[in-house]
């Protein structure tokens, strides 16, 4: 597996990801659209023409989702057995139609489990980044990892 066992992890730990990706309308609209969100100020063209933004909004929650999923190849891809929560999650700057979102992970912390000698808990904070630089998103997330050694 190319994701990385509990051992492999230090805090502090940082990682410049690779893959990066442009947000299209069509992600926004099918995402919008799946999770039966009709806020028009991610949807319709003439509604967002009139607000601040001018244009559309990408949902932030298919935001959250592409930072967190630009991740997975060199951390946790194979080696996670579960998340356990996002806490601390912002939206300081907004995507639209055309950003291309960057990533970059830190370790925040880990402990081994309590209660299964095979796993840990990795305590980790994405951030997601247009092509400008801009911060767009950042969340803690807290992943419950495979042990090599449990």
């Amino acid at each position: 597996m190319a994701g990385l066992t509990f051992e492999q992890f230090s805090e502090g730990q940082t990682f410049e990801h690779e893959l990066t990706r442009t947000v299209t309308e069509a992600d926004n609209m099918l995402f919008s659209n799946m999770t039966m969100n009709p806020q028009p100020l991610h949807i319709d063209h003439h509604f967002s023409a009139g607000t601040e933004w001018g244009k559309p909004l990408v949902n932030s929650l298919f935001t959250l989702g592409l930072v967190i999923g630009l991740s997975v190849q060199d951390t946790t891809l194979g080696t996670t057995i579960g998340n356990l929560g996002m806490s601390d999650t912002i939206f300081p700057a907004p995507v639209f139609h055309g950003d291309t979102i960057r990533v970059t992970t830190e370790v925040a912390a880990l402990r081994p489990s309590k209660s299964k000698p095979d796993r840990g808990i990795v305590d980790f904070i994405h951030r997601g980044f247009n092509q400008d630089g801009v911060l767009v998103c950042q969340c803690r997330r807290q992943a419950m990892m495979r042990r090599s050694d449990g």
